[in-house]
C-alpha cells in the first residue's frame, strides 16, 4: 500500500472490527484469541502502522489534551528552557504540546494562533509581547479555549505567569552601585516591550536614589535582542565612557563580552557587565556572566499547571502567579563580597 495504513485497513485485513484492533494494540485485548492478537500485531509491524491520535480518542473515548505554545523564538536559550518546563508537565499529564516559534514576526504569530484554534486545541500558552488580549480574544471568538499569558505581556488582562522585572532592574543597579561605579549604560532593545521598560525603570530608580546621574536620552543604547546585537554594540559601549553596563538580557550581554574582548577592553577591570535571565551559557563564557536570575524552567511548569486548571475549571478566576528574581554574582562585575 502506498498510502498511509489506517486502523480500518488493519481491521479489514485481519477480518475483525476496528474496536478489536484498537483494544489489541492498546494492550486491552486479552479476551481475544492468541491467533487474533498475533495476526493484528503482525499486520501492524508489516505495514508499520502508527495510530492516529484523534481517531483513537474517538474510538476509545479517551480525552487526549493538546496544548499550543507560542513563543517568539525557540532557538533562544531562554525560551528553550521555558519550553522544557512546559514539556515536563506535558509528559506527566499525558498532554501533547505543539510548539510554535514565530521568529518575532507578528504576522506569523497571528497565523500560528489561527492554525491552533482551527485544530481544536484544548489550551494555549502565549509568550508573545505583541499579542494583546484583544487580538487573542478576536482569534478565539466563539471558541471557549483557555489561555495563559507569559510575563512579556503582563500588562494585558488575563491569567499569566510573570516575574518582577522592575525589582530585577533594581537588583542590577544596586549591585553596580555597591561596587562603586559612577557612570552607567543600559543596553536595551530597539522594539521595547513592557518587561524591558520595567527593567530600565527599576535600574534608573536605584541609580537616582543613590545620587548617580542617569539620562535615558544619553545613557541608553539600543540594539537587536541577540548575541549579534550585543556584539555590534561593543564599539559604542566602549566609547561611552561608562564603567558599568546593564544588558537587557543575557544573549546581548554575551555578545557584548565578545565584542569588548576584541576591542581589548577588559571585563570587569575596564567595564563591568551584568545581564538578565541566567541562561545556561552564562557559566561557560569568559568571564562568567553576572546576571539577574529568572526561574525560566519553573515559569514553563507554572504556566502549564495553571493552563490545566483552566482547561478543567472553565469558570475559574483569572490567576496570576509571580516568580522571584535574584542576583547571581559571577566574574563579569568583579568582586561580589559587597553584595
Amino acid at each position: 500500500m502506498s498510502k498511509r495504513v489506517t486502523i480500518r485497513d488493519i481491521a479489514r485485513m485481519a477480518g475483525v472490527s476496528v474496536t478489536t484492533v484498537s483494544q489489541v494494540l492498546n494492550g486491552k485485548g486479552k479476551r481475544f484469541s492468541k491467533t487474533t492478537r498475533e495476526r493484528i500485531m503482525k499486520l501492524r509491524d508489516q505495514y508499520q502502522y502508527v495510530p492516529d491520535f484523534h481517531a483513537r480518542s474517538l474510538i476509545m473515548r479517551e480525552n487526549i489534551n493538546t496544548i499550543g505554545v507560542l513563543v517568539p523564538n525557540v532557538s533562544e536559550a531562554f525560551f528553550g528552557s521555558f519550553v522544557e518546563g512546559v514539556q515536563q508537565v506535558a509528559r506527566q499529564e499525558k498532554l501533547i504540546p505543539l510548539i510554535f516559534s514565530a521568529n518575532r514576526d507578528p504576522k506569523l504569530e497571528k497565523h500560528y494562533l489561527e492554525q491552533m484554534v482551527e485544530r481544536s486545541i484544548d489550551g494555549l500558552i502565549i509568550a508573545s509581547a505583541r499579542m494583546t488580549t484583544e487580538m487573542i480574544n478576536q482569534a478565539l471568538i466563539n471558541r471557549d479555549i483557555p489561555y495563559i499569558l507569559f510575563d512579556r505581556n503582563y500588562d494585558q488582562e488575563g491569567a499569566r505567569v510573570q516575574t518582577d522585572d522592575y525589582h530585577g532592574g533594581q537588583l542590577a543597579a544596586r549591585h553596580l552601585v555597591e561596587l562603586g561605579h559612577q557612570k552607567f549604560l543600559y543596553l536595551g532593545v530597539k522594539n521595547i516591550t513592557e518587561n524591558f521598560k520595567q527593567r530600565l525603570a527599576g535600574f534608573k530608580s536605584v541609580l537616582l536614589a543613590h545620587g548617580r546621574h542617569f539620562d535615558e536620552e544619553k545613557d541608553v543604547l539600543r540594539a537587536d535582542l541577540s548575541c549579534r546585537g550585543g556584539y555590534e554594540a561593543a564599539r559604542a559601549v566602549a566609547a561611552s565612557g561608562a564603567t558599568a553596563v546593564f544588558a537587557a538580557n543575557d544573549e546581548m550581554a554575551i555578545g557584548l563580552l565578545r565584542g569588548l574582548r576584541e576591542l581589548k577592553v577588559r571585563v570587569p577591570e575596564d567595564i563591568s557587565v551584568i545581564g538578565y535571565d541566567d541562561i545556561s551559557l552564562d557559566e561557560y563564557v569568559y568571564p562568567k556572566l553576572t546576571t539577574i536570575h529568572q526561574p525560566i524552567f519553573d515559569l514553563g511548569v507554572g504556566a502549564t499547571k495553571i493552563l490545566l486548571d483552566r482547561i478543567h475549571n472553565q469558570h475559574r478566576d483569572e490567576t496570576v502567579e509571580s516568580f522571584p528574581v535574584r542576583l547571581v554574582c559571577r566574574e563579569s562585575t568583579g568582586p561580589c563580597h559587597m553584595v
